[in-house]
């Protein structure tokens, strides 16, 4: 078998075999083929494509290109969530307390991510001494005994598509469906747990911009995970403005610590209630949704999805101290209030770029090296179709680095757009991807 007639024959629209993606993906992983006939072959998939078959082949080629973590040992029905990734995206912090909280086990491992803010574990790292490196016992352990840990997966889950995505990336070929789905399950089918919920990002702060291209994408990893045998469903949820008001590692553990105390931003909470009740459902511990909501909301009220968020922190290391006062959290040395210049209604504000501005407030990272600053970050004050004042505030920026501040109180003032006019309230919810089909809500 050889690379040059891999790469023809895909070049000419021809379907590989299993063996075929096996060979590549392997060969490639071991280093046994170089990146130009790599980035050769990504090209052709690119243009030519690839069928549902050969996408399952490649995902799960992937999958067997590293470590396997096994669950067995954990009882029940297994649980994990994933996001495609947007602005203030606290729903972990949120979600997987409230699953646990009725003895579900929530599994969660994640990897680092680049983007406006850190990821889940850089702000879960906003909590002193919080430990996201479980060993597989620890992990299994954690879980056995509060249903839930929350820690970062081992650098040899799906190493496969480490390598391959950092040629996607420098050689434009990111922008493909199959590419993108068997990036994303290859990292979630590593891991064994039973049902997978995935929150697909849809709008100006997400990786989908529309409804059409993350639709594709929703149903191309719903058969993957299907095939692999576990129960998959995707949730497609807007990301026009950013989800919640914060926007930043500690900031965001903040305001999640507030939803978890019956407080909090409105759409932060719906969302985690509308994952949550599809979840319970896939766990059989609910028959419909508005069974499950009424338990969810209740794990709310009681104070037990708060109290087992203590317990994760405090089962992982971390000073559980700072979560019963989050005062106590990292925090910004300055907070600069940005004002209205005008009076109206907020008519619009672009998610993307917000989070552009929380990156230059030091909040996320632009390469895997640079350092978070795990205080930084913006508050909004105010979100679509709310009233403003002249002289009101409408976001608090949090930084260690005035000149950073004051670009950013200018970029802010642009983005938030206000008009005469009361815009009507966008929808959180778009929709629900099963095997079954589609549900457009």
């Amino acid at each position: 078998m050889r690379m040059y007639d891999i790469i023809k024959k895909k070049r000419d629209g021809q379907k590989l075999t299993r063996e075929e993606i096996n060979y590549v993906i392997k060969n490639y992983t071991n280093g046994n083929i170089p990146d130009y006939q790599m980035s050769a072959l990504l090209m052709a998939i690119y243009f030519k494509k690839m069928t549902e078959e050969e996408t399952v082949d490649l995902t799960r080629a992937m999958v067997e290109s590293g470590d396997k973590v096994d669950l067995s040992a954990i009882d029940g029905i297994k649980v994990d969530k994933h996001s495609t990734g947007g602005v203030g995206d606290t729903i972990t912090l949120i979600l997987g307390p409230m699953i646990a909280a009725l003895n579900i086990p929530f599994v969660k491992m994640s990897g680092r991510g680049l983007g406006h803010t850190g990821g889940t574990l850089d702000k879960l790292e906003s909590i002193e001494n919080f430990r996201v490196n479980l060993s597989n016992e620890e992990f299994l352990k954690n879980v056995n005994d509060i249903s839930i840990a929350i820690c970062s997966q081992t650098s040899n889950i799906a190493p496969a598509d480490k390598k391959l995505y950092a040629l996607r990336d420098v050689t434009a070929t990111v922008d493909n469906i199959s590419l993108i789905a068997s990036s994303i399950m290859s990292k979630k089918l590593a891991i064994g747990s039973d049902a997978i919920i995935l929150d697909v990002k849809v709008g100006k702060g997400a990786f989908m911009k529309d409804l059409e291209s993350a639709l594709e994408l929703s149903k191309e990893m719903v058969k993957l995970g299907t095939n692999y045998g576990r129960e998959t469903v995707a949730l497609l949820t807007n990301m026009d403005e950013p989800l919640g008001k914060a926007i930043g590692n500690s900031l965001e553990v903040k305001e999640a610590i507030e939803v978890l105390n019956g407080n909090g931003p409105q759409d932060l909470y719906e969302l985690a209630l509308e994952l949550g009740s599809i979840l319970l459902i896939l766990a059989r511990r609910a028959r419909n949704k508005d069974e499950a909501r009424i338990l969810l909301e209740d794990v709310i009220k009681s104070k037990l999805a708060y109290k087992k968020f203590i317990q994760l922190v405090e089962y992982q290391g971390g000073n559980k101290e700072q979560v019963i006062n989050p005062e106590l959290l990292p925090k910004s040395k300055y907070v600069i209030e940005v004002k209205s210049f005008k009076e109206g209604y907020v008519e619009e504000m672009n998610a993307e770029r917000i989070g552009a501005c929380a990156l230059k407030l030091g909040a996320g990272r632009e390469t895997m090296d640079s350092r978070i600053d795990l205080s930084a970050g913006i508050m909004l004050n105010k979100k679509v179709s709310d009233k403003v004042y002249k002289g009101e505030t409408l976001a608090y920026l949090h930084t260690n680095d005035l000149n950073k501040a004051q670009e950013v109180e200018n970029e802010i003032k642009d983005i938030i757009k206000i008009g005469s006019q009361k815009v009507s309230d966008k929808k959180l919810i778009y929709g629900l991807v099963t095997n079954d089909g589609v549900s457009l809500y």
